[in-house]
Parts: C-alpha cells; sequence; structure tokens
C-alpha cells in the first residue's frame, strides 16, 4: 500500500493536534470548549468541600498557627481554586474564627502527594472580601 504526501502530512497533523488535546486538556466554560492553559489557574467545580479540600484547608490554619502562635479555628473552605505545577497550588479562600470573630482568609498551599509534601506558602486575613461574600452570617 503507498500512502501519498497529502495522507502522510493530514495524518501526522492530526495525530498531533488529537496529542495536544489529550495532554493540555479541555474545559468547558459559558457553554464553550476551550482548551486549559497551562500553569493557569482553575476552579475546583464541585470540589471546595470535598474531604480533601478541607484537608488542605485546615492544614493551612494549623500551620499558621504554628507559625504565628495564633489560635485560628477553622469554620469552612468558601471556594477552591487550583493551579497545576510540579504538584498543585490550592487558591483557598476560608473562613476561620480569630478571637470569636469570623473572618475571611485566603491561603496558598502546595502539594506533591507521591512526595508526601504539603507547603504553606502564604494565609493572610482578607479584608475586603467580607465586600463580596455572598452569604455573610457575621453581619
Amino acid at each position: 500500500m503507498k500512502l501519498n504526501t497529502f495522507s502522510v502530512v493530514s495524518l501526522s497533523l492530526f495525530v498531533l493536534v488529537l496529542s495536544l488535546f489529550s495532554e493540555l486538556g479541555l474545559c468547558t466554560e459559558n457553554g464553550f470548549i476551550r482548551m486549559k492553559t497551562l500553569g493557569g489557574v482553575h476552579d475546583c467545580k464541585g470540589s471546595q468541600n470535598s474531604a480533601e479540600i478541607e484537608s488542605i484547608a485546615r492544614f493551612a490554619v494549623e500551620e499558621h498557627n504554628k507559625k504565628e502562635n495564633a489560635l485560628l479555628e477553622f469554620a469552612r473552605v468558601v471556594k477552591a481554586k487550583e493551579q497545576v505545577v510540579a504538584g498543585k497550588i490550592y487558591h483557598l479562600t476560608l473562613e476561620a474564627i480569630d478571637g470569636g470573630k469570623r473572618k475571611v482568609f485566603e491561603a496558598k498551599v502546595w502539594v506533591k502527594p507521591w512526595m508526601n509534601f504539603k507547603q504553606l506558602a502564604r494565609i493572610q486575613a482578607c479584608s475586603w472580601c467580607c465586600l463580596f461574600h455572598p452569604f455573610r452570617p457575621w453581619g
């Protein structure tokens, strides 16, 4: 069976495009299919209340308490995003109780599960978050 040049080029191009789509992945956004951005931050849809995300948020609060000799008490995860790097960086918006008052914090946690590695990159109180927070039980 003899293949002409056009068939070989077409087949090669098809394989290349197919491999790019499978490697980069697709996501749906506003009804459109789009390619995910490598290293981009994406919502953790449907999993912000998962045990894994809650565990990572609790870890962030515990590490903050150790480093700062603080007494924050984890309340809940408000929003969770993830970024694929060498592992994942979780961008979390969480609620914690500080001195009897419920406050909103933003945290970044770097996780490499195959190395049993977890590191708190930062956590900070978010003074502007309450302006945009859809549910504010504290007033």
